[in-house]
């Protein structure tokens, strides 16, 4: 990848767009450390800080931001819920899978349906945020001076919130539109990225006094770089399915008999499945933690279901393989594949077309499934529990480096890779011909 870099750099054209890109990420990143005024940042780090599940990582993938209660303290959340939202509901909604399937114009207005929903969301949040810290002394009520109303602060604090949402989202279109991989998925890449970095330099920092934590966060490093490697592996790895078309005679020519393949990735759902299913088994702490923190039932919850208790893994894992089949469903469908080779001519060596090619493709795609569902719950669980028996690295840099972060990171750097490759190709091309 750094030799892809490199080489995009020697490129006026791709060098240009990379630098806009580095501009815009120094925009956003000062955006995650502008405070809001009215707002205590103290207060809001050490709430995010109290609570180790969803809220935590929502704050590593703004960078920071939320726990700094920064002017882009929702960061790319909102645009992240309304996307899985809408790819959903066009798979739910017939007439939104036609506008989907119309060309550029369809998917044109999935997108402004997408940002929509995405405004929704950022209200929904801000409004949640700012009711739910105003109880812990997070937002100061004076801070406009004595005479002022005591709604006002709450109003801007909502404004400026959802106005850093919409703006976030924004950054990540303009990166997009450039035509070096998706922007808000970069977005969440440096804010990870950030986040990670800051705890490790914490961590090294803080070597000076105690020198035997040096031991630990050389053995958190070492498991990370094999977690790494492993992610890697199995993002790349993926089962290819041969296909042969026949060969049509139409006038004076031949067409088809090609061969080529059906690319099937093992780990197609990505980071879905763990997201889903963290969000579901923290969500019901994060809400009482917040609203009613002294209650039997939160008590409880923490007890028995909070982050890293037995049932915790338990419920996550299951979760996982339920979210990786139902998202499995959604993103590949044997009948359309089937269909589409037949009236190409095409056939699956060994498999008859029409429905054995159908029963074939769900056979494959139910293996790999299960394969991927079982990688994630592995991939999940082990590494956490691996690095959490880390005396003094593990206890300070979970939080940062989260198996969900790891995840993302090595998913978008893959695809930002394979984006400038295709670029590089591109240009290549383009001189060659002229």
């Amino acid at each position: 990848m750094f030799q892809t870099l490199r080489n995009a750099f020697k490129q006026k054209d791709i060098r240009k767009k990379l630098l806009i890109i580095l501009g815009i990420i120094l925009v956003y990143r000062l955006g995650c450390w502008l405070p809001i005024p009215g707002l205590n940042a103290d207060a809001f780090s050490s709430i995010t800080g109290d609570n180790p599940g969803f809220l935590n990582l929502l704050s590593s993938v703004s960078g920071g931001a939320l726990a700094n209660g920064s002017l882009l303290a929702l960061g790319v959340v909102p645009y992240i819920s309304a996307s899985i939202i809408m790819q959903l509901l066009t798979v739910a909604i017939p007439a939104l899978e036609r506008i989907s399937k119309s060309g550029e114009d369809g998917r044109k207005k999935i997108a402004l349906y997408t940002r929509i929903a995405a405004l929704v969301f950022s209200v929904m949040q801000a409004v949640a945020i700012v009711i739910a810290f105003s109880s812990n002394n997070a937002i100061n009520l004076e801070a406009f001076g004595a005479g002022a109303p005591t709604w006002l602060v709450p109003l801007v604090v909502t404004v400026v919130l959802i106005a850093g949402g919409m703006f976030t989202l924004w950054l990540g279109e303009k990166i997009t539109d450039l035509g070096i991989g998706n922007g808000v998925s970069l977005l969440i890449f440096v804010g990870i990225v950030s986040s990670a970095g800051t705890a490790l330099l914490q961590s090294i920092t803080g070597i000076s006094e105690n020198i035997e934590a040096l031991w630990d966060i050389l053995i958190f490093i070492a498991v990370l770089i094999v977690v790494f490697g492993l992610m890697v592996f199995v993002d790349l790895a993926e089962r290819k399915i041969p296909v042969q078309y026949a060969k049509q005679v139409k006038g004076r020519k031949m067409y088809g008999g090609q061969s080529t393949m059906i690319p099937i990735k093992v780990n197609a759902n990505g980071v879905l499945p763990i997201i889903f299913a963290t969000a579901l088994v923290t969500f019901p702490q994060l809400i009482t933690q917040m609203f009613w923190p002294n209650s039997a039932f939160y008590n409880w919850w923490a007890t028995w279901l909070g982050t890293g208790t037995p049932l915790y893994f338990v419920f996550n894992a299951i979760f996982i393989f339920f979210f990786s089949y139902f998202y499995a469903q959604i993103s590949f469908n044997p009948e359309d594949v089937s269909r589409n080779l037949q009236q190409n001519g095409g056939f699956i060596t060994g498999i008859r077309a029409g429905r054995p090619t159908t029963e074939y493709l769900k056979k494959i795609n139910n293996r790999i499934t299960l394969f991927g569902a079982t990688y994630l719950s592995i991939i999940f669980i082990i590494p956490t529990l691996i690095l959490s028996l880390i005396p003094m690295g593990g206890a300070n840099l979970m939080t940062a480096f989260s198996v969900t972060g790891m995840l993302i990171v090595v998913s978008v750097a893959l695809e930002f890779d394979k984006q400038l490759d295709a670029q590089m190709l591109m240009k290549n091309y383009r001189g060659f011909l002229k």
